[in-house]
């Protein structure tokens, strides 16, 4: 296995994606393979990258696969497993939050509905309004996002 690269960069962004929401370990791993070689990281190597037990790497591949953010492959010749990042996931996963924004607006609503505080009640109007706007736009955005990315690579 050649010299790990990026290793700082990729804790740095994993810490980012922690503070997000995201799981810290599989933040990490996720930054590893965002960094890893073209044929992908071993389960042993991400321990070695990441100095983590293996039950770690484990469970989160395990909830990265789940995201379909990365996925195993095997390479001819070799006996282990690789792993790798799945190139479109990012707009997949976003796109695909649309109806969990859309039915937390319709919550949102009821709890307004339900609200005698105006200040609470415009904190639920204006949330419910923000999550509405996710929903209709995200896809959009992802199309505009192909476009662009078309561009680039035309």
């Amino acid at each position: 296995m050649s010299e790990h690269r990026a290793i700082e960069a990729a804790e740095q962004a994993a810490s980012v994606m922690s503070v997000a929401g995201m799981p810290r370990m599989p933040a990490r791993v996720l930054m590893a393979l965002l960094a890893a070689p073209a044929e992908g990281y071993t389960a042993a190597d991400l321990r070695d990258r990441l100095g983590v037990s293996a039950a770690a790497v484990s469970g989160a591949v395990r909830y990265l696969e789940t995201l379909h953010f990365i996925r195993r492959r095997s390479l001819p010749g070799h006996r282990r497993e690789r792993y790798e990042m799945v190139s479109d996931s990012w707009f997949g996963v976003m796109t695909a939050n649309a109806p969990v924004y859309l039915r937390l607006a319709d919550l949102i609503d009821t709890i307004h509905a339900e609200q005698e505080d105006s200040d609470a009640a415009a904190h639920a109007t204006e949330m419910s309004a923000f999550l509405r706007f996710m929903a209709r736009r995200m896809p959009e955005l992802v199309e505009e996002w192909e476009a662009e990315r078309a561009a680039l690579e035309g």
